[in-house]
């Protein structure tokens, strides 16, 4: 036995070793991993910060919505119309009325329903209208007989209110949305003011309002859809501007530029939904239904005037605005259709 030790290593040059397989750098070697940790690490953030932010929308609607649980009519009253196959599909008709009482049981005539307007929203989730009903359209009242369509919410809340819309259109009600004349004002505010095209130069309680582009927020806001002795149509042009600023407002809450700031586009939400009473129906369940659905650029949102053919005096000697009978028959249908692009396309709006 040798007396030194064997060097397992130390080959001959008659000897080499079978297979020298030389080793990467340690620093390479770790590269790779590396980038993935900080990439899974970024995912992570990214999915923490997405959780967090639809959370904070979620709470931010959730919590500041009101609901009612008497408001709209009895789902199985055989005087309503019945649910077409196009709500069957997915379209959704929503009443809107803007109030100077946002009690929705009011049934004494304290508050009066200024605004109204049917929402309606196709089956692809893709478009939607405005249809403005003036206030003093003279429509058939059930169970009351003929009066201005706002009668309705004096005599009866926004329960009468829809069964008169329902009446009026043939087509079936789904959901209420209920603001109060405050929450309007506050709702501009709280984006900074809207901008919209004003059709005609007027002034009122204190605001001018000149032609063309403006941007009005708070009380200015307020008076802007008040507003409707001083101009030339009166209160057909008040409903249109109504439609305006409500388009405003979805516009601007809409807009790349508030959804890409987390804390203003929550801001929004949390301000629409503050200054907003629905129906109990309309649950957290269908709401997030609703919205994840949604398709719908600001440009695909239309703005209607429910049609009229004159004005005229009732017999007890009101100033009413007289249905086109021909028009609103064609625009029931493409209500209760899903086809309004159709009547769109017939009748564009004079904007």
């Amino acid at each position: 036995m040798p007396d030194t030790p064997v060097d397992l290593f130390t080959f001959s040059e008659e000897e080499e070793p079978r297979e020298r397989r030389p080793r990467p750098p340690k620093k390479k070697r770790r590269v790779l991993p590396a980038v993935l940790i900080a990439v899974a690490g970024v995912l992570v953030l990214a999915l923490v910060a997405g959780f967090l932010y639809a959370s904070s929308l979620n709470k931010s609607l959730l919590q500041n919505l009101q609901r009612t649980e008497d408001s709209m009519p009895d789902p199985q009253d055989t005087d309503r119309p019945e649910k077409q196959p196009s709500q069957e599909k997915g379209a959704v008709n929503f009443v809107l009325l803007g109030s100077d009482s946002r009690d929705p049981d009011n049934k004494s005539g304290s508050g009066r329903s200024d605004v109204l307007i049917v929402a309606h929203l196709n089956a692809a989730r893709d478009k939607a209208y405005l249809i403005s009903f003036t206030r003093d359209l003279w429509v058939d009242i059930p169970g009351k007989g003929k009066a201005k369509i706002n009668a309705a919410y004096s005599w009866g809340g926004p329960k009468l209110t829809i069964k008169t819309v329902e009446s009026l259109t043939g087509s079936r009600m789904d959901h209420l949305a209920l603001i109060d004349f405050d929450g309007f004002t506050e709702l501009t505010t709280e984006l900074g003011g809207v901008t919209v095209t004003n059709d005609q130069e007027f002034s009122t309680h204190g605001f001018h309002y000149p032609k063309g582009k403006i941007t009005i927020k708070g009380e200015e806001a307020l008076w802007f859809v008040r507003e409707r002795k001083k101009l030339k149509n009166g209160d057909l042009d008040r409903a249109k501007n109504h439609r305006k600023v409500i388009q405003a407002i979805v516009e601007k809450g809409l807009s790349p530029e508030t959804i890409a700031n987390p804390q203003r586009f929550t801001t929004f939400i949390g301000g629409v939904a503050s200054h907003l009473t629905v129906d109990s129906a309309l649950t957290d369940d269908k709401i997030r239904e609703l919205a994840f659905s949604l398709r719908l650029p600001p440009s695909q949102i239309y703005s209607l005037q429910a049609p009229i053919s004159g004005f005229g005096t009732s017999d007890d000697g009101q100033a009413i605005d007289l249905v086109d009978e021909e028009k609103m028959a064609e625009l029931s249908k493409a209500l209760r259709d899903d086809t309004l692009h159709e009547y769109v396309a017939k009748y564009p709006p004079k904007e």
